[in-house]
Parts: C-alpha cells; structure tokens; sequence
C-alpha cells in the first residue's frame, strides 16, 4: 500500500514538472496550426479499439487475431478499418527519449504489426496521453509530442488515440494543438482522436485540432448508472443529446465506444445502442473480442442500413426531438432529404409509439416510403405518421423518404 501511495505522489509531481516544461518550451503553449487538418474522417471513423474487452491485456497475438477476424468476419465488408491498440502497449524509452514498445508483448516491434494489419486491408492506430503518463501508468507525450508522432510515421500509425491523464495544470485545447501540429508535420497523415472526456467543452474549440472528441468519461457496459468514471448507455446518451450543432465532416464528437457483444446488456439494448450511435453520428468503434463474435453480436454490428444512416456524407447529427416519461423520438436529415427516426422505449414494458411527420419537418399530407432497419420491413404511401410497438429498452429505426410521385 505504501508504495502505490509513494509511486502515485511521485508521479504526480512529475506531472507537474512535465506539464511546466511544456508550457515553457512553447511560449505558454501558443503554438498555431499553420495547415488544415487532412480530412480523413468525411464519415464517422469505423474500426475496433483493444480497450473495452482486454484493457491492459494487449499482445501482438491478440492483434493479429483482431485483423484477422475483422477481416474474416464481414466487419471489414461493413466498413471497419482501424485495428487501434489502447493503453499498455508501451513500456519505456530510449536513451534518446524514443518512445519503445513492450518487447515481452509486442516481440517483433510496432512497425511489423503495423504492417501486417496493412497487408489485410485495414488501417493501424495506437493510443497516447497528453500527460506525463498514460492512464495505465506507461509514458505519456507530454513534451514529446514532436518526438512521438515522427515515430509513429516512421511505424505507419494512421489513427491516435489520445488521452488526459496525468495533465497537472495543462490547458487542453493547447495540449491538443500541439499535438495536431506535431502529428501534421510527421510526414504522415494521422487521424487524431481526443479523449479529454468532454471536460473543457471541446465541441467549442476542437473542429480545427482533431477529427473526434470525446465528450464525456468512459462508457461502461450497462444500461444506465454512474460506476467510478464511467457511465452506463442511457446517461451517455443524455450526455450527448444537445451537442448535435457542434458535428459534422471531419468533426465528429464521440461518445466513446461500442460495448455491443461484451455481455453486460440484453440483444435489445445493444440494438438501441448501435442505434443511437447512428443518429448521433458516431464513430463506430467496436469494443468486443470480434474473434468470438455470437450471431446477434454480428447482425448488429454489421446491419448495412444502420451503418448506412451513421455513414452519411451529409454529417447532420441526429437529435431528440421529442420526449415524454421513457419514450422519445429522435431524427436525423439525410442527404437528398430522407429522414432517420429512432422511436426509443426506456420503460420496463413494450409501448405503443408513433412519430408524426410534422415532428421530423415534413409535410403532414406527404406520401412517403418507410424501411424499418431491423426488421427489414418496407411500407410504401404512408401518410402523416408512423410507428408500432416498442420493445422494453428497445427501438423502432425507420428509414424515411419521400415517395416519388
């Protein structure tokens, strides 16, 4: 006990000192974006993220086996392309401040499992953290910022994570800049992924820094309720409800990712789940062990129509529209006009729910077709509303557009 103390005091005055080497070595952290961002993210990101199933338990054989399966399983054909290594991968660095790999875990380096990702198809992302440490207690970037990103070039990284532990006093739209900046002079375009929890509003400053934000704390896999810093599906949801004009193209906020197939929900909240990452026009990161995937876990995953209203190139986030005890409506344009709609049903019993077209801005008299996106159900002339019976925790999608007269 005494020493977890002692190691967690010394670390955090290293921080400290860390975090005020860095202010002072960029004139108080003023640095510039001389260069826009490369647009690598048009549509939300796609891939799978270690982190949700294996936390610090990461190897280059389980890698390997996540590319592998992605590319197997359907989840590449869906769409899915990052294969991105969370926390614990690194261990120390050189003597010349270079940041090195676990060679007990990650045997034959980082470039060659970069590498072999490459030659399936897909694309490599690595995590780091703004501070002088990383969440798990490996060495964070803060004032190598520059150093880092050369090498992660040098490796053929395409996507960085990056995290907010042990910050001390640093400002976060700063930190983050610096490390854009870093990542823009590489020689490599590197989609960069902020995870500062949502803490200092990054909806406001973060449209020219990174491609994604995170806007709250973790996502844990349950259906509601606060447990250490994470939160369950429904208070995440709430989280993210208003922050719908802060997205778009290349912007995308982040409510973290998917837990589906992870086991701490039913079928039905996971479909919600997968839902309303849809309409909040998420990044689809899968969380799950896709080598173990079960039936269900892959129907939702890779339901082409779902992924179909997350992925469109209008980049409208979907909002609440609607809401009423345990049920809503939420709806999102899309491009050409059509509508998605999600009937959503917190309750514990199925109810009766309909959405009226004047709720989503169309015409009451409109004729339109609707596809239901989880039954596959089609229904052509509807007038004026819709709906049916949601399940308990459950959704109805629809697909609405305009029929062609």
């Amino acid at each position: 006990m005494t020493s977890t103390w002692l190691r967690r005091v010394l670390l955090a005055v290293f921080t400290c000192l860390v975090a005020a080497g860095a202010q002072a070595q960029t004139g108080h952290e003023t640095l510039k974006l001389d260069t826009p961002k490369p647009s690598l993210a048009p549509t939300p990101p796609m891939g799978w993220n270690s982190w949700n199933k294996f936390a610090c338990n990461v190897s280059e054989q389980l890698i390997r086996q996540q590319a592998d399966a992605m590319a197997a399983s359907g989840m590449k054909d869906a769409g899915y392309q990052y294969i991105v290594i969370d926390d614990c991968w690194q261990k120390s660095r050189d003597a010349d401040g270079n940041i090195q790999a676990d060679p007990e875990r990650f045997p034959s380096g980082i470039k060659a499992l970069a590498d072999y990702v490459h030659a399936k198809g897909l694309k490599f992302g690595l995590y780091s953290d703004a501070g002088s440490a990383t969440c798990g207690g490996r060495p964070g970037s803060a004032g190598h910022e520059f150093q880092d990103a050369r090498q992660y070039a040098k490796w053929g990284v395409d996507y960085l994570k990056y995290d907010w532990c042990y910050t001390g006093q640093r400002n976060a739209e700063a930190a983050y800049t610096i490390m854009a900046k870093a990542l823009r002079e590489s020689g490599r375009d590197i989609l960069l992924s902020m995870c500062e929890w949502g803490n200092s509003h990054p909806g406001r400053w973060a449209q020219p820094v990174g491609h994604m934000w995170r806007t709250t704390g973790d996502i844990w896999d349950g259906w509601k309720g606060k447990k250490e810093w994470s939160h369950g599906l429904l208070d995440i949801i709430d989280m993210n409800a208003e922050l719908w004009a802060d997205a778009g193209p290349n912007a995308w906020n982040d409510p973290d990712m998917l837990e589906v197939g992870n086991g701490g929900m039913t079928t039905t909240e996971y479909e919600s789940h997968f839902s309303i990452w849809a309409m909040l026009a998420a990044p689809l990161v899968a969380g799950n062990d896709m080598s173990r995937m079960d039936a269900d876990t892959r129907r939702i995953l890779t339901n082409a129509e779902v992924i179909k209203v997350d992925q469109d190139p209008l980049g409208r986030q979907g909002r609440r529209v609607w809401r009423e005890g345990d049920q809503e409506i939420w709806v999102r344009t899309l491009q050409g006009g059509d509508r998605a709609v999600v009937l959503f049903n917190r309750g514990e019993k199925p109810a009766d729910m309909t959405v009226a077209w004047e709720q989503i801005d169309l015409p009451s008299k409109l004729k339109a077709n609707v596809h239901d996106l989880w039954s596959g159900k089609k229904t052509a002339g509807v007038t004026g509303r819709h709906g049916g019976t949601v399940a308990s925790h459950g959704v109805l999608m629809f697909r609405i557009s305009p029929a062609v007269q």
